[in-house]
């Protein structure tokens, strides 16, 4: 997938009114018409305008957009960066990709199939601003602890907004919020009427998608947990007992002998707590000791002869 300046498409710079977006599409829309146009490229030039202009006539897209950064090359490999609309809020464009869509994947990797009647905060390629209070959406990061126990944030909301002279940016807010005990990636908190209105006037709700941010222990499937968890040789073959750490503290864990890597031990009910609580997996990885020193080749060498062990059997080779 490849990235589209869209300021480069319609002939402007990021500094561009609304207005002169407006008038700067228009006369390459003339220009660039399959109707009129003797330009030899001219369907696709006018494709391309035209998603250019959802993008910027639109104040949510528009920001939403500048959100990625100008470091970006028409045409370079891009992927969209991760979390990058963490925090920013939107009145529902973001429901991704759908058939039938006449845009580029560049275009839906972030907004998903436009549709100005349902997703825009106006309506129409007049420019015809409408007072709406449309219920809206920003996806916030939470921390695992958060979940497990409960807490209260501040969160910190970017919210589109246009200046007196017709230029885009972004509005910055601070809200406190509940994160309820046991809510899982994906779900929603809603903030009755703390919807932000564009325009002034009725204001809906607030959605705030809750996603996790990166634990350095653990992984999250639902409302299940997991760990890696590393253990020697001869516990994996021996069995043992050993410490564990898990979100609500430290527990004694058995290790069945003749335990295999990649393994899973399952604790019911030690996961993200819930009506029907998740659990929590301890992923067995058999770590080998450095075999480096004279005394470890020595007992690598033992184990060798004296052990009929061929982890290739099953290739028959």
């Amino acid at each position: 997938m490849e990235y589209k300046d869209y300021y480069q498409i319609i002939g402007l710079n990021r500094t561009a009114s609304q207005d002169e977006i407006k008038r700067a599409y228009k006369k390459l829309a003339r220009k660039y018409h399959p109707d009129v146009s003797k330009e030899a490229n001219a369907e696709v030039k006018f494709k391309e305008l035209g998603e250019a202009y959802e993008v910027l006539r639109d104040p949510e897209k528009r920001a939403a957009y500048d959100q990625l950064g100008s470091n970006w090359q028409s045409g370079q490999p891009f992927t969209p960066p991760p979390d990058w609309d963490q925090g920013f809020e939107y009145s529902g464009f973001n429901e991704g990709p759908q058939q039938g869509s006449t845009f580029s994947d560049f275009f839906e990797s972030i907004f998903g199939q436009a549709s100005p009647d349902r997703y825009s905060s106006h309506r129409g390629h007049q420019g015809d601003y409408q007072a709406r209070g449309d219920d809206h959406h920003a996806k916030i990061m939470i921390d695992l602890e958060d979940s497990i126990h409960g807490a209260t944030r501040t969160v910190t909301l970017h919210s589109p907004e246009v200046d007196n002279r017709g230029h885009v940016g972004t509005h910055e807010r601070h809200l406190k919020v509940q994160i309820p005990k046991g809510i899982i990636p994906g779900q929603q908190i809603r903030l009755v009427g703390q919807g932000y209105n564009l325009h002034g006037g009725k204001k809906g709700n607030l959605y705030l998608q809750i996603e996790f941010n990166p634990h350095p222990l653990y992984r999250i499937d639902g409302k299940n947990i997991e760990l890696d968890l590393p253990i020697t040789p001869w516990e994996a073959a021996l069995g043992a007992t050993i410490k564990v750490p898990t979100p609500t503290g430290t527990i004694d864990l058995k290790i069945p002998a003749n335990s295999k890597s990649n393994g899973k031990l399952r604790l019911k009910g030690r996961g993200i707590p819930a009506k029907s609580p998740g659990d929590f997996f301890a992923v067995l990885k058999i770590v080998l000791p450095d075999g480096s020193s004279e005394k470890a080749q020595k007992i690598y060498q033992t184990m060798a002869n004296e052990l009929a062990f061929n982890p290739r059997a099953n290739l028959g080779v």
